[in-house]
């Protein structure tokens, strides 16, 4: 049986020590600061990241570097014969299809993975492709499988504020102004390729319903197979609101008991740049190999 080893990166939500303990390497995303590059969970903490995001610090988002993936893998390949590597959607980032063509020189030995997946969802993976290492599989046909299984997924997020898309662009700032006079609480989706405006509420408790009816919505629709199977698991994610992110799970567990609960995750500091504290996320996908 081959030797293979499962990489992600923190955009997964998968801190470094988890990847540890499940035998994963976790690639720690580098950012900007005011000009100065950090590493997620290795040179700056969740709360440093918002007390300088806090101070209207200019962040900036980066990738890993062909240099740094094809030394990490050439590395890995004197103790493994195949890599997974399943790094955040490219719907979202241009990281994966980068990450796809420095692959290319390894040959079938580096296997990139693009399931259209982020945070949770994409921590659903990394989970998934543990299991499948375990039962024999090659690279091949994990990417294969995780492929396939990508679009079973679906993340809905509330943000607290709008300053921060105001900030990048994906909003003017006159309507930035009247939604924050109004308090009001965008919902955003995504199956992977791009964020889209889903909803809006007036108060949290209104946001959370919202939400938890569109997840009823597609598991007793397009994911009731699944769903009655058992094979569908819900996560929560947030940006440094881990109290509310904990009675949403209660909330959760009690209007979707048919449900597997699986993380209460921060989201990744370079999703947060773009959203700010405060947001609350749900999102659902499917584990056909639940340990």
């Amino acid at each position: 049986m081959k030797k293979i080893k499962i990489i992600t990166d923190s955009n997964s939500g998968l801190t470094q020590e988890e990847g540890e303990g499940l035998g994963v390497f976790v690639i720690p995303m580098p950012f900007t600061v005011n000009g100065e590059e950090f590493e997620e969970g290795i040179s700056i903490t969740q709360a440093e990241f918002y007390e300088k995001l806090k101070g209207g610090a200019d962040v900036k988002t980066s990738q890993p570097s062909e240099v740094y993936l094809e030394n990490l893998w050439e590395d890995l390949l004197k103790d493994f014969d195949e890599i997974v590597y399943i790094p955040m959607s490219g719907g979202l980032s241009s990281s994966c299809e980068n990450a796809k063509r420095y692959a290319e020189k390894f040959g079938a030995k580096v296997e990139v993975v693009d399931n259209r997946r982020i945070s949770v969802g994409q921590k659903e993976s990394v989970y998934e492709a543990v299991e499948l290492v375990k039962l024999g599989k090659t690279a091949a046909e994990i990417k294969e499988y995780l492929e396939k299984t990508g679009k079973t997924a679906s993340i809905y997020i509330m943000l607290d504020t709008l300053k921060y898309i105001k900030k990048g662009g994906r909003i003017s700032p006159a309507a930035a102004l009247i939604g924050d006079m109004l308090r009001l609480k965008p919902i955003l989706y995504t199956r992977g390729d791009k964020f889209e405006k889903f909803g809006q509420a007036m108060s949290l408790g209104q946001a959370k319903t919202l939400m938890i009816k569109k997840i009823r919505e597609e598991v007793e629709g397009e994911f009731r197979e699944e769903y009655d199977s058992g094979k569908m698991v819900v996560s929560v994610a947030h940006t440094q609101n881990e109290e509310e992110a904990l009675r949403f799970k209660e909330l959760i567990l009690k209007q979707l008991p048919g449900l597997t609960f699986r993380f209460v995750d921060p989201l990744s500091l370079s999703v947060a740049c773009h959203i700010g504290a405060g947001a609350l996320a749900i999102s659902i996908c499917v584990d056909n190999y639940l340990n």
